[in-house]
């Protein structure tokens, strides 16, 4: 792999089958935590989505427990902001303002980078930065955001995060098991959390499908599909294909709850959008940060 373009096809195809397979579970997990405690909720989802893959392959060795760990770290930290956030923001403006992550991850990226030797931030990423907040303006009525809003905003820092970190590891291990432990330790995290904070509850059959639909479908399948692909290319590839996630979320959004966002959300929702491509344009020539490898996979 020489650069960041999309060369490869078929992790092109996994990166949008993973942008589809978050985006249009949103609605599901809106709905879901009404039901069940946030925290809960991610902990069984990821258990599920843990144990199928447990079936097909199994860590082995220290550096994949090690890369496994801090991963599964950084997504406890995405899934219970953006999922404690749900219980306060609609499930639209939550997928809308989670694509904020592709704006952040060049930054991030760059941020890696200068702990390495000098590094440069584009100025059409700073340009893009600023659209992208007037589009969250727009569309939390004027940086008068719910609580969950801010904590959506929390989880975007850490699944761009995520990415970054994905694009430096991934290709060192065999995807099926990397991603197993990762899910697993995000469960064993969230219900950590979950038991000094809401307290730890079994879920009913009225959370089944939910669980079934998110568990297996976006947690084992979509973050499969985003950590094989992203041993074949790099953060800025995966971060242009999965700007697809926030349209996925709002048109789902539409379609299920018969709801829509105002002209003024519409409006926000658009600035963002439109932040994403920026940064991306302005990052799509550029080399790759991290280190360029093959995958053995």
């Amino acid at each position: 792999m020489a650069d960041g373009r999309l060369t490869d096809r078929p992790a092109y195809v996994a990166l949008v089958g993973a942008a589809v397979l978050f985006g249009v579970t949103f609605v599901v997990v809106k709905d879901a935590v009404e039901v069940l405690p946030p925290l809960n909720f991610v902990g069984w989802r990821f258990l599920l989505g843990a144990a199928a893959l447990l079936l097909v392959a199994r860590p082995r060795g220290r550096a994949i427990w090690r890369d496994g760990i801090v991963g599964g770290l950084m997504l406890v930290a995405g899934f219970g902001f953006q999922t404690e956030g749900l219980l306060t923001t609609g499930a639209a403006n939550s997928g809308l303002i989670t694509g904020l992550y592709v704006v952040l991850t060049p930054m991030l990226a760059v941020a890696w980078n200068r702990l390495r030797g000098p590094a440069r931030l584009n100025p059409q990423v700073l340009v893009g930065t600023a659209v992208a907040f007037g589009g969250f303006y727009l569309l939390t009525e004027g940086f008068q955001p719910e609580v969950g809003d801010v904590l959506t905003v929390a989880a975007a820092v850490a699944f761009a995060a995520h990415i970054v970190f994905l694009s430096h590891l991934a290709h060192r291990h065999d995807p099926v098991a990397f991603t197993a432990l990762q899910l697993a330790v995000t469960s064993a995290g969230a219900f950590v959390v979950a038991a000094f904070k809401e307290g730890l509850e079994t879920p009913g059959a009225d959370v089944a499908l939910a669980l079934v639909i998110t568990g297996l479908g976006a947690s084992a399948g979509g973050f499969l599909l985003q950590i094989w692909a992203q041993s074949r290319v790099g953060a800025t590839t995966a971060a242009i294909v999965l700007a697809l996630e926030p349209a996925f979320a709002a048109g789902t959004a539409a379609i299920v709850t018969g709801t829509a966002l105002s002209a003024r959300g519409w409006m926000g929702a658009g600035l963002i959008l439109a932040a994403i491509f920026v940064v991306l344009q302005a990052t799509a020539g550029e080399p790759e940060v991290e280190k360029e490898a093959t995958s053995p996979h």
